[in-house]
């Protein structure tokens, strides 16, 4: 297998027509093609959707922004939107520039250094499996609501009772053992399983949208009330109450992790990155806004615990509800599977560099299936591991939940962030065209601006999301280590990759050795 490192190639090599292979983007990176390039534009698009997966993250944290921010935390959506949004074009335009698995770390490698590179990539690919744990928790929220046979351990189905937490880190393991399965068979059957699954979602989202604005017990202007809220005053209110917004709007991104295995991949990454995140935030608008509209009580205390799953069977009745709860079903085991997925290829392309501990076996596809098995397995016991923490302390759940927004919203200022200094001295220029003639997407004279803007967003939202709130991360008290625990573990996150690379630079060193000259 070719090993090509970050540092083997220009930074800006010449763009070749993209064959319909896709053969030809690779080559010029130095990468054989080992994936099978089996996904047309729809399977692209399901991809990026299938990991915000809009009904998985807006009901399992739907009962988390209302508690905290009340009606007018819906606000909160469109600004967070609107950042996103930015941070998108810039991919979108990195995604036609460099079509490789691994995205954010090979973007990042090539637009700063190897070294600043593969701590964008570590950061990314340890939050991506603290993602894959925290939507496997989601079925939490629903299944039980469903049926009360599915609460396995004791009585209490909220995610926040130690019941709750214990059974949600049970469902979750046996989630993640399904999703392990298909990620190991054939990326032929999970294309199948997504592009399914998530028009599955469309349609339920759309369903479920229409029936909630329709059994409206109130009008919009209640979305300017804090009544209820638990934030310091309106201001308060919206930082915390974003939180919603932005574990729902992250991993559009995935269109671009999936390029080695789509065709036409220049043209197909940019349009799909951005028409996921477009389609999955205007859903998820008009879905929290239709929970505020339609819920039997805004004061009851239930909008705040039970959330949309509590609108929809007191609403709807309980067989319509229970028939989209089921939909939601379907989408958290499919945004788990994708969110895997997103994991397996970044690891794959880390390794591929010879970039990680057991680098050989992990790189290896499997030529039958062209899938990677060795980081499927990896990610979901990974991702199991965490669930345990559930069973320690039900404050583990919103905690795995912030922890991995703040590690994917850090790694993509690690990528937007090295962009805008290189526009700024010139080294960036157009993406070229395809094999048509046809110009690549390009922010042209809008990208300093726009680029500037998603970076300040970027950190601004880090910082919000990571700020060691007492009311948010420990409202009972004397559990110091989850009040922390967001930014304990993006410092164990980074001491690990430091002392991994400290100790893979002295072992590259032979006696003698310039200091430096290791590989990066």
């Amino acid at each position: 297998m070719t090993t090509t490192t970050p540092t083997d190639v220009r930074p800006d090599p010449p763009h070749s027509p993209d064959a319909g292979a896709g053969d030809g983007s690779l080559a010029e990176f130095g990468y054989p093609q080992e994936l099978h390039r089996s996904l047309g534009r729809y399977a692209s698009f399901a991809a990026g959707f299938s990991f915000i997966s809009v009904l998985t993250t807006v009901f399992q944290f739907f009962a988390f922004g209302y508690a905290f921010g009340g009606p007018v935390f819906f606000w909160a959506w469109p600004a967070v939107l609107a950042g996103q949004l930015l941070v998108a074009a810039c991919f979108a335009e990195l995604a036609a520039r460099y079509p490789i698995s691994g995205a954010i770390y090979q973007w990042s490698s090539r637009l700063s250094t190897p070294s600043f590179g593969w701590f964008a990539g570590w950061i990314m690919v340890i939050g991506q499996i603290v993602v894959v744990a925290a939507a496997a928790l989601a079925l939490q929220m629903v299944l039980p609501a469903i049926w009360s046979g599915f609460q396995l351990i004791g009585s209490d189905p909220a995610p926040t009772s130690p019941d709750g937490a214990a059974n949600a880190a049970l469902l979750g393991v046996l989630l993640l053992v399904l999703t392990t399965l298909v990620n190991v068979l054939d990326n032929r059957v999970m294309s199948v399983i997504n592009r399914v699954g998530v028009t599955a979602e469309i349609i339920g989202a759309v369903l479920i949208v229409v029936l909630l604005l329709t059994h409206s017990e109130r009008t919009p202007g209640i979305t300017f009330h804090t009544e209820g809220a638990a934030g310091d005053g309106l201001f308060g209110a919206l930082l915390v109450g974003s939180f919603t917004a932005a574990y729902v709007m992250i991993g559009f991104d995935s269109a671009g992790e999936m390029s080695e295995e789509t065709h036409h991949p220049r043209r197909t990454a940019p349009r799909t990155i951005l028409t996921a995140l477009g389609a999955a935030g205007l859903l998820g608008g008009l879905i929290v806004l239709g929970g505020l509209l339609a819920a039997p009580s805004l004061t009851d205390g239930r909008l705040g615990v039970d959330g949309l799953s509590y609108v929809l069977t007191s609403s709807l009745g309980d067989g319509v509800g229970k028939a989209l709860l089921a939909d939601v079903v379907v989408a958290i085991a499919v945004a788990t599977l994708a969110i895997q997925t997103a994991a397996c290829r970044m690891l794959f392309s880390m390794a591929r560099d010879g970039q990680l501990p057991f680098s050989a076996r992990l790189a290896r596809v499997n030529a039958r299936t062209g899938m990677p098995s060795a980081p499927a397995l990896v990610v979901g016991v990974l991702a199991a591991a965490l669930l345990l923490l559930n069973f320690a302390s039900p404050d583990a759940f919103l905690a795995i939940g912030t922890t991995c927004i703040v590690m994917l919203y850090l790694a993509y200022a690690m990528v937007t962030g090295p962009l805008l200094l290189r526009r700024l001295r010139g080294g960036f220029s157009p993406a070229g065209t395809d094999e048509t003639g046809a110009r690549l997407f390009s922010l042209g004279r809008w990208g300093v601006p726009v680029n500037a803007l998603a970076l300040l967003y970027g950190l601004l939202m880090t910082v919000n999301l990571a700020w060691p709130r007492a009311a948010v991360y420990d409202p009972a008290g004397g559990h110091w280590y989850f009040q922390w625990f967001t930014v304990l573990f993006l410092g164990a996150t980074v001491g690990v990759g430091v002392a991994y690379r400290a100790w893979r630079r002295r072992s590259a060193e032979p006696a003698g050795a310039v200091p430096g000259t290791a590989p990066a």
